[in-house]
């Protein structure tokens, strides 16, 4: 029998004056969620002046419940605190699940960039099925 197991979870980090980007890599699950939420709670702490965070999901392979809880969890975080944050980069199933949650929008648009750079668009959400 053949073990597979999918990429670890991973998070890296890139500052520039006044805000941070988080790189999210892997599936965020019930597993990797809270490291995340600490994360983000470690970039808020370390920078009084921060005014936005970025988390950039480009390569994002999963999120289930509780990778949406977290989110949810960092934003009333940087809601609390004045910061913006913004997810960029959203892969279409992410796109889809905060469209059906209806809380796309406490996110900004999916295309924009918080730190001022474009980003490459994956076309829209595929049409329901039923």
């Amino acid at each position: 029998m053949t073990d597979v197991t999918s990429p670890p979870f991973s998070l890296t980090a890139e500052a520039v004056p006044g805000a941070v980007r988080l790189r999210l890599a892997g599936d965020l699950d019930h597993d990797t969620s809270e490291q995340l939420v600490e994360r983000a709670q470690e970039c808020l702490a370390a920078d009084p002046g921060l005014r936005e965070l970025v988390l950039d999901c480009a390569q994002l392979r999963l999120c289930d419940s509780m990778g949406v809880s977290s989110l949810l969890m960092i934003h009333r975080g940087t809601t609390s605190r004045g910061v913006v944050l913004h997810l960029v980069n959203q892969p279409a199933f992410l796109r889809r699940i905060l469209d059906v949650t209806g809380i796309q929008r406490i996110f900004g648009a999916p295309g924009a960039d918080g730190l001022g750079r474009s980003q490459a668009d994956d076309g829209p959400p595929p049409a329901p099925s039923g």
